[in-house]
Parts: C-alpha cells; structure tokens; sequence
C-alpha cells in the first residue's frame, strides 16, 4: 500500500475536564453567603482575608460538631432508662443555619479567628424548641482582648494581667495630689509555693503614663463571678465519679487558678476599662454585643461560658439548656465506659 492510500490518522474526541467538585469548607462558606444574603437586602462583600477565617469556623465547628456526636453516642450508650436519650444526631444537617451564617460573617468581619489561641470558639448545644443545634461563637480572652484593642478609644501600649498568691507581695500605687501615675508594686517570695489566691490585678499601660490604669480583684470579686452551676472540673470542688458501679463525690482541684486568671482578663479588658470608641463601633460590634445579651437570657447561661475556653474536654461540646440528664434519677444508673483523661483546658 503507498503512502498516498493510507488513511489519515484518527484524534481521539477531546474529554471533557473533570467537574471539580467543592470542598467542604468550600461549601459552608456558600452557604453562609446565601443564608447572610436571604436575610439582608443586598449582596455581600467579604475580602479573601475573610473568606479564610470562615473557612477556618469551618474547621473548627466541624471538629466541635464531631467530638459533640460522639459524646451523644456515648452517653446513650450508657444511660440504662433510653428515655432519656439524645435522638438528635450532632451533624451538619441539624444545625440552624441561619443564626450560625449571621454569626460567622459578623464575627469574621471583626477579624476573630478560630484557628488563633483562645480567639473564637464554636460551642454546640440542643436546642428542644426547634429540635436543632445552635453553634453559639464564645471569644476566649485573646478574642476579648483583640475586640477590646480594635475598638478602644486609645489602644494601650501593654496590658498586664498577675493573680496574688498569699505569699506575695502586692503594694498598689494610687494616683493622688503627689503620685501622677497610677502603678503597683509585685514580688513573687516563693515561685513554687506561693500559697493559695487572694486576688488578681490588670495594669493598662498607655503612651502618656498619668493616663495608665491598675484594676485590682480581689477573691471574692473573682468568686462573684463564677457561674452558678460551675462545673467542678474547672472551679474545683465536689464532683462525682463511679467506684464500684456507684456514684461518689470526690474533691478535685480542677483548674481553679486558671480560672481565676481567665475571669480577671475578662474583667480588665472589658468596655468598663478599655472604653470603646464610639466612632469605631460598627454593625459587627453592635451584633456581637446583641447575641450577648440573648445568651444572657438562655437558662444554663453558666454552662456555656464555663465551657468556651476548653473544646478539647469530654462533654462540654454538647450543652442542653434542659436540666442535665445526669441529674435525673434512673438515666445513668449503670456506670458509663470510663472516659479518657481530660486534657488540660486551653486557657
């Protein structure tokens, strides 16, 4: 056969790309673009830095959400009277959305970040009424102290924050007719055996030093704002636990110092001390301050804040605003399986 007879090479048809589909966290953003625009007239506009921090409330609500599933298994597992089980799975699926997608754009417009220490923590609870889990957004101290610098009349030059053990030393410096700036003096005699806390204090330092600030705590202030229903494994205290396939109470230490330090930063960096700049308070800040207000009026209101700071614990990602199953004679009368050591709270 010559060259002129052979038939010409045939080209396979082009394949069409393969559909790249969204991932996940690609897909949560979506939705919270949606939900936000079906709520508000008009489209939103969210910077790439923003769109990275909802991507980064995915992460980190995702992961809540699984460690809270598995925490509702186990604790169907062990309730002897299944009356008293959780039927609803701790999934996407049974999330409210539209409160979760208001949530993240308003917090990401401030700039918190889950993925920084102590930043912004998602915390899941039922909720009976609507049969659905709201994620409710708590900011740790660093989120407190990031908010309070962003919209501060004047940013401060450094913030301290100290608890005061018995065996130290702490002499407060008042501003009077003869002293024109507020200071302190500390000393710590014992570094390792500083006896038990007898207070906290915060100094605000600002570029003109007759303007810096020492608020002071005492023990008693700290306890008045320790919640009502604290758990023992943070406040310290009486708690039970299983011997014998009974219940006991035992006395634990929990993380009391750590505590205190959290409710004293909390205190030094809140609007009474660091005041807010009217000018710089914006839509994000009024809506951060609104779900405040309404977390204040939920029932168990304690519960939530004892757990912002320490997703990583057993059972603190699923918060009921019903009484504790626990407390209800014949939901656990076997002893569940043991749980795995708590891991230390990330203060």
């Amino acid at each position: 056969m010559t060259e002129q007879n052979q038939a010409p090479p045939t080209t396979p048809p082009e394949q069409p790309p393969a559909e790249v589909k969204p991932t996940q966290s690609e897909r949560f953003t979506a939705m919270v673009m949606k939900e936000f625009n079906g709520k508000l007239a008009g489209g939103l506009q969210i910077t790439d830095f923003q769109r990275q921090l909802i991507q980064g409330y995915f992460i980190a609500t995702d992961r809540a959400l699984k460690m809270a599933e598995e925490n509702r298994v186990a604790k169907n597992k062990s309730n002897s009277d299944h009356s008293y089980d959780n039927p609803l799975a701790c999934t996407w699926e049974n999330v409210n959305a539209l409160d979760l997608a208001l949530d993240v754009v308003h917090y990401a417009r401030m700039g918190l970040d889950m993925m920084q220490d102590n930043h912004l923590f998602p915390i899941p609870y039922r909720n009976k009424k609507t049969s659905k889990y709201d994620v409710t957004l708590m900011p740790g101290y660093n989120g407190i102290q990031y908010i309070a610098e962003k919209y501060a009349v004047e940013k401060p030059l450094a913030v301290t924050v100290e608890l005061v053990y018995s065996t130290d030393k702490f002499k407060p410096i008042k501003k009077n007719s003869t002293n024109k700036v507020e200071a302190y003096e500390f000393e710590i005699t014992n570094a390792f055996d500083r006896g038990e806390i007898i207070g906290g204090f915060g100094y605000i330092e600002y570029p003109d030093p007759t303007k810096n600030k020492l608020v002071m705590m005492t023990r008693a202030d700290i306890l008045k704002r320790k919640p009502e229903y604290a758990a023992a494994e943070f406040w310290g205290g009486k708690t039970t636990k299983w011997e014998n396939k009974k219940k006991v109470e035992v006395e634990t230490d929990g993380w009391f110092a750590e505590m205190c330090l959290k409710t004293v930063k909390r205190e030094v960096f809140s609007a009474k001390h660091i005041p807010r700049d009217p000018q710089k308070v914006d839509d994000n800040y009024q809506y951060m301050r609104m779900r405040e207000a309404q977390l204040a009026d939920m029932n168990s209101q304690a519960e939530i804040y004892e757990h912002a700071n320490t997703i990583t614990l057993p059972d603190e990602n699923t918060i009921d605003m019903t009484p504790n199953d626990d407390d209800t004679p014949g939901s656990n009368d076997a002893p569940p399986p043991p749980p795995p050591p708590p891991a230390a709270p990330n203060f």
